[in-house]
């Protein structure tokens, strides 16, 4: 493996004449950022929680099976608030900014807190493909609408007690009565609004618009838990395109498929840290 002084001149040199970057950020790129879902961040913001369910991290505790809506909510309300109201922008997402700053992209994310668009990445280059924390939907999608939940959450928050919200706060779909959900791929109801279709549509175009074309696919912290997104497309376009280069920041899961490894550049370091350096 080449050293860390020779990977980056050469991740570099790679941005630096590329016609376009096509950036794929997973939740290794929150984690860096300093966004951690367990650890103190999870202890600080969840102790009541913790006490009370024995919670580990906020990962898995989005899959709690709790026996009433008053306890989902109180705990979706927290989660929500800590993840996306409550967080401003992270420097890590900033520097990515100042990276691109002058380059034609496009940016593809797994990622649901909302932080490119604080960062200040242009609304029509992000692509949130799993949904966005902001939102809640319809849990049976019987209509295709989002609605916007910072007031709901507030009010969640501050009528939270014992870790049961007020049963008259439940939010209940407008159009057929039923349960609400927030807005996140984890059932065949997920809802793809006209925003989602568009930001689909757009990123396609930049795909199809650069194809053949000196392109740099960045991928920063795509790991295997959905990888049919961002991490196997990315290889596979690296391999269509000989003018491709494939530059991937993972602590975890560095190296990819051996026949684009000349194309390939690859880094297992502190991604922070690497961020800062190119």
């Amino acid at each position: 493996m080449k050293t860390f002084e020779e990977r980056l001149e050469q991740a570099k040199a790679a941005i630096e004449h590329a016609d376009c970057v096509l950036l794929g950020a997973g939740a290794g790129l929150s984690d860096a950022a300093g966004l951690t879902y367990s650890g103190k961040r999870f202890e600080d913001n969840f102790a009541d929680f913790i006490k009370r369910y024995g919670m580990t991290d906020m990962y898995s505790s989005a899959f709690y099976p709790f026996q009433t809506e008053e306890e989902r909510w109180a705990y979706w309300a927290r989660h929500i608030a800590v993840n996306r109201y409550n967080t401003p922008a992270a420097a890590l997402y900033k520097e990515l900014l100042r990276l691109l700053a002058d380059k034609d992209y496009f940016v593809i994310t797994t990622n649901v807190e909302h932080q490119f668009y604080k960062a200040g990445f242009s609304a029509d280059k992000v692509f949130a493909v799993q949904g966005d924390y902001g939102y809640l939907q319809c849990a049976k999608a019987c209509h295709g609408t989002l609605y916007d939940n910072e007031a709901l959450v507030r009010e969640l928050l501050a009528s939270t007690h014992g870790c049961r919200i007020q049963t008259a706060l439940i939010p209940k779909c407008p159009v057929c009565g039923g349960r609400m959900e927030v807005n996140l791929r984890k059932d065949n109801h997920f809802v793809e609004d006209e925003n989602w279709r568009l930001a689909l549509e757009r990123c396609s175009d930049f795909v199809k618009e650069h194809s053949g074309k000196r392109i740099v696919f960045l991928e920063l912290g795509v790991g295997y838990n959905t990888p049919g997104i961002i991490r196997f497309p990315f290889e596979q376009m690296t391999y269509a395109n000989p003018s491709a280069t494939l530059i991937r920041i993972n602590r975890d899961y560095p190296h990819g498929a051996k026949e684009n490894a000349k194309r390939t550049v690859s880094f297992d370091e502190n991604m922070a840290e690497v961020i800062q350096a190119l």
